[in-house]
């Protein structure tokens, strides 16, 4: 298993935060896990509130326990909410039910760990992680295209855009 660097969790929150600045989106946190759900880097805006860590993480860590977005991982909660309140009690981490939490993949496809996002609207989260992981030279589960993605068993979102750009 590859592991996610230290280095390339900073260029991701960098990216991620880039990202925000040219969306205009409020205050953000971001957090990279690696593929163990263990945290590797976080990074909070001056102006975000009060327990965005704990948000972030659940998101990303929701993301690693599903193996993919954490979109996807709230509309499972929707459809499936007896499993998901079963995986609550057995999961070692936090499941923050909602989107922001995105898959970090190498160039094969291999996930090597997952990003948190949070401050803004759901939309604007998942945009501005897709940015970060991309920044710092990595893939999102979006960049694959559909033989790589039935390869590799991704559940990819449907397309994103911003709620402020109609």
């Amino acid at each position: 298993m590859r592991a996610i660097s230290l280095a390339e969790a900073n260029k991701i929150i960098t990216g991620t935060f880039a990202s925000a600045r040219k969306r205009k989106a409020h205050a953000l946190a971001a957090i990279v896990l690696d593929a163990g759900g263990r945290v590797k880097a976080f990074q909070k805006q001056d102006g975000a509130s009060l327990m965005r860590f704990e948000i972030a993480y659940g998101k990303a860590f929701g993301a690693l326990a599903l193996n993919r977005s954490s979109r996807q991982v709230l509309a499972k909660a929707k459809e499936k909410p007896a499993f998901m309140a079963s995986l609550a009690e057995l999961a070692d981490g936090p499941l923050f039910l909602e989107a922001g939490g995105q898959l970090i993949r190498d160039a094969t496809g291999e996930v090597v760990g997952a990003l948190g996002v949070t401050g803004d609207v759901n939309e604007v989260d998942d945009l501005c992680a897709i940015d970060g992981i991309r920044a710092g030279g990595l893939r999102a589960d979006d960049d694959f295209d559909a033989r790589a993605v039935r390869r590799l068993n991704i559940k990819k979102d449907p397309p994103l855009r911003d709620p402020r750009k109609r």
